[in-house]
């Protein structure tokens, strides 16, 4: 799965990163790299919370959790 990040510098000079297909996942910085690993931290979470509560969330990664035997 890939998430598309897109990312604009504001007329302050910082930077905004936002994941459109994750709403809410919108994160500012004061570097372009600081807005982008911010953003990327939210949407891990919001999936994260997103399973936790059995919502309806993308598959990640290509992982399978299998149950010690």
């Amino acid at each position: 799965m890939f998430l598309t990040l897109e990312i604009e510098e504001e007329a302050d000079g910082r930077f905004i990163a936002e994941v459109p297909d994750l709403p809410g996942v919108v994160a500012y910085g004061t570097t372009q790299e600081q807005a982008v690993a911010r953003a990327q931290a939210l949407a891990l979470r919001v999936l994260a919370d997103r399973l936790e509560n059995g919502e309806p969330a993308p598959s990640l990664l290509p992982l399978d959790f299998r149950a010690a035997s």
